[in-house]
């Protein structure tokens, strides 16, 4: 009886987060030392904001009309019931015959969710703090932005994709939709890269005045200028930004005859905070790239100077003392340890020179690495390292130059807008 009365009552005290919240709840008045805290009041506690100052302020474009939108929910839930009706579909999907328009899809998403979620991934890659500070936007007018790679071949730019500065080597084809009496600027910065001043960007393009959605007819204000972020300091933001003016504006004073990299130091704060009652962001997309060999022959050829390099200092790395049958290890990555980088990277090159023939041309580079089977016999440990230099991942790299696969299956063939 007395064993039975015992556990109601345990069963009765109240536990874990709970418990704790009822004791804080007593003792609010109580100053906790740290470890009666969690994590999450702790860093709350030492990132207080006064709400009077630190705010965000909606600086885009205002919000379709609410019938506009009821309208839209109607049409797409018709739209769906219309689909489910449909008996076809069910049949082309079961065999593999239905083909979904993508182009379709991407157009009903940018019309529905897309500016939310571009809004989203724009505040994840921290690009509306940087550019604008305590101010966003939301991306009403679809931007589309992709460079011609030859043979009908696009490199889009969508919203923090990689790109090559290879890839990006000529002005884009930009492609918006607008009303023909209307005026636009685009502007393309990157806020990472500048060389010399802290929290400053480079403008490497600028067009105002564009008349409805031409941008050839534009004034150009800063030629086209391609990225070149430095060897050694990781990926870089660029973003094209582009605003709705509300009449068309004189931008003789950011002109320059022939603008030097000094010239292009530019700051989309206060470009936006002086034209802010004329001008309002409408548009975004961005993209990120990081080094290679084009931008050595761009400090040499175009600006004429040495190209900046960064390198990191990496302490030796430790290793326990090399055992006779090590478990749960591939053994080529387990005895790599242990060996001299040169012979490791000799080993490399001589794999590629004697897959090379001077007088043929060279084989073209698998279009999905990922995709290709290897056959079921073959060691484990060898696909992985197969599929590593596939990649170009790895070691690989110390040898030479991993250009990825070909441009075509990275980026589609799409139409734009």
């Amino acid at each position: 009886m007395a064993l039975s009365v015992l556990r109601r009552i345990t069963s009765l005290r109240p536990s874990g987060k709970f418990a704790r919240s009822l004791f804080v709840a007593k003792n609010k008045d109580l100053d906790l030392p740290a470890f009666g805290k969690t994590l999450e009041e702790q860093l709350k506690e030492k990132q207080v904001q006064d709400p009077a100052i630190y705010y965000q302020v909606d600086i885009g474009l205002p919000r379709e009309s609410f019938s506009k939108r009821r309208d839209n929910t109607s049409d797409r839930v018709a739209h769906v019931k219309k689909l489910k009706s449909d008996v076809n579909l069910e049949k082309l999907s079961r065999h593999g015959k239905l083909e979904i328009p993508m182009d379709e899809v991407r157009q009903d998403w940018l019309k529905e969710k897309g500016t939310q979620h571009v809004k989203e991934i724009a505040e994840h890659y921290g690009v509306f703090q940087h550019l604008f500070g305590d101010a966003y936007f939301f991306p009403r007018v679809p931007l589309d932005v992709a460079y011609d790679q030859g043979d009908d071949v696009f490199a889009p730019v969508c919203f923090g994709n990689q790109l090559k500065p290879k890839e990006v080597l000529k002005q884009p084809v930009i492609q918006f939709k607008s009303d023909p009496d209307t005026f636009w600027t685009l502007v393309l910065t990157n806020p990472d890269g500048h060389l010399t001043k802290e929290n400053s960007e480079y403008v490497h393009w600028m067009i105002g005045n564009i008349p409805g959605s031409d941008v050839s007819k534009g004034d150009v204000i800063f030629d086209y200028l391609q990225p070149f972020p430095l060897k050694g300091v990781g990926y870089q933001r660029m973003v094209f930004v582009l605003y709705k003016q509300e009449k068309k504006l004189e931008f003789s004073q950011l002109k320059k005859s022939q603008p030097s990299l000094a010239d292009r130091t530019f700051s989309t704060y206060e470009f936006y905070r002086d034209r802010q009652d004329v001008m309002t962001p409408a548009g975004l997309a961005f993209f990120q790239t990081d080094w290679d060999r084009s931008v050595t022959d761009f400090f040499h050829s175009t600006l004429g100077q040495e190209e900046p390099i960064y390198e990191y200092d990496f302490p030796e790395p430790f290793y326990e003392r090399q055992t006779y049958f090590p478990k749960l290890e591939p053994f080529n990555i387990y005895l790599d340890k242990y060996r001299d980088p040169k012979d490791i990277n000799r080993d490399y090159l001589v794999q590629r020179l004697a897959k090379e023939n001077p007088f043929a041309k060279p084989k073209p580079k698998l279009r999905f690495p990922n995709a290709e089977p290897l056959p079921r016999d073959m060691p484990t440990w060898l696909q992985d390292k197969i599929k590593r230099d596939r990649l170009g991942w790895g070691r690989i790299n110390e040898v030479e130059e991993y250009e990825g696969p070909p441009t075509d299956s990275l980026h589609a063939n799409r139409g734009l807008m």
